[in-house]
């Protein structure tokens, strides 16, 4: 006979089984109110990190936009800087060039001016005159080489202004190449997105950068740059009216100085053609009071021969008769005329002799002082070929200098030549 077999084991009540389930039943109501709420948080949760994400990207993506508009708008104003000081260094560097060909201008002028004073040099005795064109040649002298000086000048302060100008676009175009990228860059984070290829997780995105500045020293580096290239302009400026103002200056002093060495010039040459045709005339009226004189002279050493044979034919009379015998011997009124014919004839001839030495003394001052006048005119006419020389010379000033300039010889430039105490140093 088979037997029931009895499940080993703890037997429970009814009621614990109730209770069982009742608690298994408020466990689950507990789970399910627990899950509701977890449900609900991760649901807000979820909402309010969604729009905290979205609004923090949308700030973030019109921070970046705003960046992108404020670097941007500081490129366009280095743009139009660099622009600016681009088109001042091209003007200064033409000023400067303008400022080099008339301080290289200045050669020649210069150099016609030591030739007139050297040319002049060579004019003998009475003629080595200081005179007003000699005192004009040293003032243009003078005048050239303070031109030269200031031209110099303003040609060292051009290079300099340049080299500033250099430096100041640098300075620019180097903070316009660091906007370029950085506008690059901004841009490149500006069009990323959850779906872009290239996003990834970084090692410490969040720390600050070596070398990081603050927005305050951005703005401020950008604006010292701009202000610094401004005031170089500025200052390029200035100088280059300065320069221009210098060169027409020193060309009008010039110019001034060259009409007024000119027109000492031109009087002096007439001066010296009055004084030459004035002693022309007086070696003629010389010579013919020369020719005068040799024949008076002449006259006069005739006379004197005559007078010498009457004063013979006079003593012979006077010595024949004392040749009379005994009473005939009187001293009649032949022999007073006689005695009275031969003391005039000796009073003549003594006044002849006296007078035709006289005359032979004004002939031989004549004659010295033909030599003088001739030498003199030969001193005139020498000085007078010098100064038209100078005046030559001086004819390469009114055609334009740079036709001139590349003649000169590089060796023989004047640029170092120097008056001093009034003297040509050679």
């Amino acid at each position: 006979m088979t037997t029931l077999s009895v499940k080993p084991g703890q037997r429970f009540t009814l009621p614990d089984w109730h209770t069982n389930s009742h608690l298994i039943s408020a466990d689950a109501e507990r789970q399910r109110s627990a899950s509701h709420q977890v449900r609900q948080e991760a649901r807000a949760l979820r909402n309010e990190t969604n729009n905290q994400t979205k609004w923090d990207e949308h700030d973030n993506q019109t921070r970046l936009a705003e960046r992108i508009s404020s670097v941007n708008r500081w490129k366009e104003t280095l743009d139009k800087c660099l622009a600016d000081i681009d088109a001042e260094i091209d003007a200064l560097a033409k000023v400067k060039e303008a400022a080099e060909r008339a301080l290289q201008a200045k050669n020649l002028p210069l150099d016609v001016s030591i030739e007139c004073l050297t040319l002049r040099e060579s004019r003998r005795a009475i003629d080595v005159v200081r005179d007003p064109v000699e005192e004009e040649l040293h003032k243009e002298v003078k005048v050239i080489d303070k031109a030269k000086r200031q031209l110099q000048q303003r040609v060292n302060e051009a290079f300099e202004q340049l080299c500033l100008l250099q430096e100041a676009r640098q300075q620019l175009s180097c903070d316009h190449r660091c906007k370029m990228e950085a506008l690059e860059i901004d841009r490149v984070c500006l069009s990323l997105n959850v779906n872009s290829p290239n996003i990834s997780f970084k090692v410490n995105p969040t720390r600050v950068p070596d070398g990081s500045t603050a927005l305050d020293e951005w703005e401020q580096n950008s604006q010292c740059n701009k202000e610094r290239a401004e005031a170089e302009m500025k200052a390029s400026t200035e100088l280059r009216e300065a320069t221009v103002l210098a060169i027409a200056q020193t060309n009008n002093e010039l110019e001034a100085q060259r009409v007024a060495t000119e027109f000492a010039l031109r009087k002096r040459i007439r001066d010296l053609e009055r004084a030459y045709d004035e002693l022309k005339w007086q070696e003629q009226n010389s010579l013919e009071e020369i020719a005068e004189m040799e024949e008076d002279i002449r006259r006069l050493e005739e006379d004197l021969r005559r007078k010498t044979q009457d004063l013979k034919v006079a003593h012979t009379r006077l010595e024949t008769r004392t040749y009379r015998p005994n009473m005939e011997l009187c001293r009649d009124q032949v022999q007073y005329g006689l005695t009275d014919e031969v003391h005039q004839l000796e009073g003549t001839i003594r006044a002849l002799k006296q007078k035709l030495a006289e005359s032979q003394d004004a002939l031989d001052a004549l004659y010295r002082h033909l030599h003088r006048i001739q030498t003199d005119t030969g001193y005139k006419a020498s000085s007078l070929v010098l100064d038209n020389k100078c005046m030559d010379s001086r004819r390469k000033l009114m055609v334009p200098a740079e036709k001139f300039v590349s003649e000169v010889d590089t060796f023989n430039r004047t640029t170092n030549r120097a008056l001093k105490n009034g003297q040509l140093e050679l």
